[in-house]
């Protein structure tokens, strides 16, 4: 008998609203033994069927909802049709050859709660953040290794929240090979080169691309301070867009290392561009100080 989770009364108007996660609080009662990822029936106090959900003992989010359709079971078959149904809705942004990275399934807003995989290039990138797509991860890696092509997937489940849903922190290559360095990216006809490794996140905010896109056609003529810089995604987009100057501020200095080649890639002159490794706060106050 498959486990299940009994709401306390009242507490099931989100559910119906389509929100996929209910909190511990929200639960009065579970019946069975459910492990960490399994699939739980989710009633309300009256015993009514609600939905089918990932469960997850050391979480606050107590269940991440597969689906509200009853007669949908979660098996391998369902993660497959999830997957390819995301990477399907991408299709056009595959075609885009001024585009070679972008974001292919995005948790919960797919389907797939707690799942990250970005695309780039050759390489695909996942994040595995929760325990329901923790233990379907096989299934997972078989089906996008199928719908893959030459290169690899490369794990960066190192993420902080893993610890909150009592997993260990992972970071290698699950399919194929490791990228050797740098991997190079088009977005909007501009280059970047992205650290898959060691960088944050997946390696890129691939998730900003339509920011980068707004600030490239409104920073003409501007000048324009760029916090938190990281590799300078913004930077390069400000003065593709025709900023007069970009100050961008980052902390990290590998990371300003990247940065700066990924001016030079676009072929912007440094003095355009000028790097300032700080804690943005501090640097912020300082240039409040100076007017």
């Amino acid at each position: 008998m498959t486990p299940s989770v009994r709401l306390l009364p009242g507490r099931q108007k989100s559910l119906a609203r389509r929100h996929p996660w209910i909190f511990a609080g929200a639960i009065g009662e579970v019946i069975g033994s459910p492990g960490s990822g399994e699939t739980v029936e989710v009633l309300s106090a009256a015993g009514t069927w609600l939905a089918r959900g990932a469960y997850s003992p050391d979480s606050q989010i107590r269940v991440r909802v597969w689906t509200w359709d009853e007669a949908e079971g979660v098996e391998s078959d369902f993660i497959a049709r999830r997957l390819a149904a995301s990477i399907a809705r991408r299709r056009e942004l595959a075609l885009d050859p001024a585009l070679t990275a972008y974001r292919e399934v995005h948790g919960e807003s797919d389907g797939l709660p707690g799942l990250i995989v970005d695309r780039y290039g050759p390489f695909r990138v996942t994040q595995f953040l929760s325990a329901g797509v923790e233990h379907w991860r096989q299934p997972i890696l078989e089906g996008l290794g199928e719908l893959g092509e030459e290169g690899g997937i490369y794990d960066r489940s190192d993420a902080p929240v893993r610890s909150l849903e009592g997993l260990p922190a992972r970071c290698q290559a699950v399919v194929g090979r490791a990228p050797a360095g740098p991997v190079r990216i088009r977005e909007a006809g501009l280059e970047f080169e992205v650290d898959l490794v060691a960088g944050q996140k997946t390696g890129f905010y691939l998730d900003q691309r339509d920011n980068r896109a707004r600030l490239r056609r409104e920073s003409r003529l501007g000048e324009v301070l760029n916090c938190f810089a990281y590799t300078g995604g913004f930077t390069v987009a400000a003065l593709a867009g025709g900023a007069v100057s970009v100050l961008s501020v980052e902390e990290s200095a590998g990371a300003i290392t990247l940065g700066k080649a990924n001016l030079s890639l676009n072929g912007f002159e440094a003095q355009k561009a000028d790097w300032q490794q700080a804690d943005v706060f501090v640097a912020l106050r300082k240039l409040r100080d100076r007017g």
